[in-house]
């Protein structure tokens, strides 16, 4: 039961970038933005999965960075992405709400820098259904690059 219960807990505050931003643009042209920008405000913790997966059109990209602000200092949020800090200009389509946003998320932030397979990759070189990555392949998939941010009292993320 306490599993179940967890999970639940988990799921009400979870949701994909993709999803998330589809929401919000619904909302946005039947003019609910405020209502579930209140919604996605209560939640103590907001896990939003896989962001820059696919580019935020800059509609999508703006309705992102009013979450954020929304959130900023009242809601904790958790953020997975493949992208380094340096590509969130072009996942958000334009490097001014992309700094406006990472300077929201990385104020009070913990960055964690995940090097390596994905446990799915890992499974499948682990049974030989793919091979090594090779010295010349570059970064593994799924391997993310966090530069430090530097200026004002944001804190240095660890790699």
């Amino acid at each position: 039961m306490s599993i179940a219960l967890g999970r639940e807990a988990i799921l009400a505050g979870f949701t994909t970038a993709t999803t998330l931003v589809a929401g919000l643009a619904k909302a946005h042209g039947e003019r609910r933005l405020d209502d579930k920008l209140l919604a996605l405000a209560k939640p103590k913790l907001l896990i939003v999965d896989e962001l820059g997966y696919l580019p935020l059109e800059p509609d999508a990209a703006h309705l992102f960075f009013q979450l954020v602000s929304r959130r900023y200092e009242t809601g904790a949020m958790l953020i997975t992405s493949n992208r380094s800090v340096a590509e969130w200009g072009a996942v958000f389509a334009d490097p001014v709400v992309a700094t406006a946003i990472l300077d929201r998320l990385l104020h009070h932030s913990h960055v964690l820098t995940i090097r390596g397979d994905s446990y799915r990759l890992r499974a499948k070189r682990k049974s030989g259904l793919i091979k090594p990555p090779t010295a010349g392949d570059g970064p593994p998939v799924g391997s993310a690059s966090l530069r430090p941010v530097t200026g004002g009292n944001n804190p240095q993320p660890r790699s």
